[in-house]
């Protein structure tokens, strides 16, 4: 589950991993304190800051495929660059793009708590975000319901 925050990548996931049976990871899950604290005081994460979260989920990715374990996974995924350290490859590792309009998204993200990430870094997410070109396109103003339906259809999970 790839896209900004507020997109639904958890909420989704969650749900799509119960619906499957599948294990979820939230990506956020796995930030370093450092990077944590960061966001906490309102500042955007660089690339430099990333790089060791990104290396980790493509870690534990590597791990569920070496073992043939599904896995579903929120990770905000924002550039390309971040997507390739992931492992990302559509034949193997498959995504799927939440995304909206910004005054949508935004407003979810007024209506909801996050230990970290507040609101005020959404715009930064949004001019970092580099679209995928290879992911399944998923507009959030559908339902979570919804969503997950398109998803199992799209990759013929049923």
């Amino acid at each position: 589950m790839l896209g900004v925050s507020g997109a639904g990548k958890s909420t989704v996931g969650r749900q799509l991993a119960a619906q499957l049976g599948w294990r979820f990871l939230d990506g956020d899950d796995c930030h370093p304190e450092t990077n944590v604290r960061k966001m906490q005081q309102g500042f955007p994460l660089t690339d430099e800051d990333r790089r060791p979260w990104l290396l980790a989920l493509a870690d534990l990715i590597a791990q569920h495929r070496q073992r043939r374990e599904p896995l579903v996974l929120a990770c905000s995924g924002l550039k390309q660059r971040y997507r390739d350290l992931l492992g990302i490859d559509q034949r193997d590792v498959r995504s799927v793009f939440l995304h909206g309009a910004a005054d949508l998204i935004a407003e979810r993200l007024q209506t909801r708590s996050h230990d970290f990430m507040p609101a005020s870094l959404l715009r930064s997410q949004f001019e970092a975000l580099e679209p995928p070109s290879d992911a399944f396109d998923v507009d959030v103003g559908a339902t979570p319901q919804a969503i997950c339906a398109a998803i199992v259809d799209h990759f013929g999970l049923r």
